[in-house]
């Protein structure tokens, strides 16, 4: 098991062909790449062999076929970035790699993790499309040459402005056209995405390169570029932690009844566009459960000596943790030759491991 996402509302269906009748009889709305999806970029994408795909997102995949590797990329990317910020958590982002869904039932509830899930899927889609474009891989997209603006003291445009606001884009119209159905759930998926999405724009900054000679740095060229992917993780990691609690209403429209969201506590200060929501409490995931989908942390790796939920006192639910000892070959003692090479000892070090009970 490694981690990730799954789970009824996760997404999109660019993955959804590993999933079952039985699932498909719930009206599971899923995103997970499956692993058939792992080579995605070097194979033929046809279309119609992915199962799922609501009519929108089938002809925007038509249209646009050549991009949609990137966005089978960015949904990974999406996926690495989850285990990552959730690796010391109870819940570990953990992905089935022998199962035809590689999610459980753990997103098929309105909670903070399905929140996460959405924001930095979308997010990760929105960062590879616009990547992808700035390196030249599609004749559909390529350099931003809209938001440059005079240039400042010191420095002149250059390089490749990567475009983002194509990146947000592509993953608005294709993750969001599975969510056009008048319920809370959906409405609270369209939250989160955005709220991924908005968080790439909010991060473009100005990246620059210094010319002259020896370095002097005479004149600086300089293009709009995105964060690495690990500062959206963080920030929306972030925003998991402080997401903002709703209630759901219903309202007749033209249209039938509608469910929309209302903060579920009047004194605090209502979500933002940038703010994660969610309605459901989480399972705390310390038993394995087939229902909600959890594994329980039984065997997990904790630390000793934290105090905070990776430590073994709060990842272990209070059951207590075993130790080991293990012995790991490491290069020690390692010097630099002139001139050039590093040359290193092998040495055999003694580590202490803890696992919860």
């Amino acid at each position: 098991m490694s981690s990730a996402l799954k789970g009824q509302h996760v997404v999109w269906a660019v993955e959804s062909k590993w999933r079952s009748e039985a699932v498909g009889r719930r009206c599971s709305r899923s995103l997970a790449l499956g692993q058939q999806y792992t080579s995605l970029g070097s194979q033929p994408i046809l279309c119609g062999s992915i199962p799922g795909l609501v009519p929108k997102q089938l002809r925007f995949c038509r249209n646009y076929i050549e991009i949609m590797p990137s966005v089978a990329e960015g949904v990974k990317l999406g996926i690495q970035e989850c285990q990552h910020q959730f690796r010391g958590r109870r819940w570990n982002c953990t992905t089935i790699d022998d199962s035809l869904a590689i999610f459980g039932p753990v997103l098929d509830k309105a909670t903070r993790e399905s929140a996460f899930v959405h924001a930095i899927a979308s997010a990760g889609v929105a960062f590879a499309v616009t990547r992808s474009c700035a390196e030249g891989t599609s004749t559909i997209c390529g350099c931003d040459s809209h938001h440059k603006g005079p240039p400042g003291e010191g420095w002149k445009w250059g390089g490749c402005s990567e475009d983002a606001d194509f990146g947000v884009l592509v993953s608005r119209e294709f993750a969001d056209a599975r969510e056009n159905r008048p319920d809370a759930r959906s409405a609270m998926n369209r939250h989160n995405n955005e709220a991924g999405r908005t968080t790439i724009l909010d991060h473009m900054h100005l990246k620059c390169k210094c010319h002259g000679l020896s370095g002097s740095c005479e004149v600086k060229t300089c293009w709009w570029a995105q964060p690495d992917f690990r500062a959206i993780g963080d920030y929306l990691k972030d925003k998991y932690d402080s997401a903002s609690e709703m209630v759901v209403e219903k309202h007749r429209e033209s249209r039938g009844w509608v469910e929309t969201l209302r903060a579920k506590y009047a004194l605090f200060k209502p979500p933002t566009e940038r703010d994660l929501v969610y309605y459901e409490n989480s399972p705390n995931f310390c038993e394995p459960n087939p229902e909600t989908g959890s594994f329980g942390t039984r065997d997990r790796i904790c630390n000793v000596t934290s105090h905070g939920i990776d430590g073994c006192d709060l990842l272990c639910c209070g059951r207590g943790h075993n130790t080991r000892t293990e012995k790991r070959k490491e290069k020690c003692h390692c010097i630099f030759h002139w001139c050039c090479y590093v040359s290193c000892q092998e040495c055999i070090r003694v580590y202490d491991v803890h696992t919860c009970k």
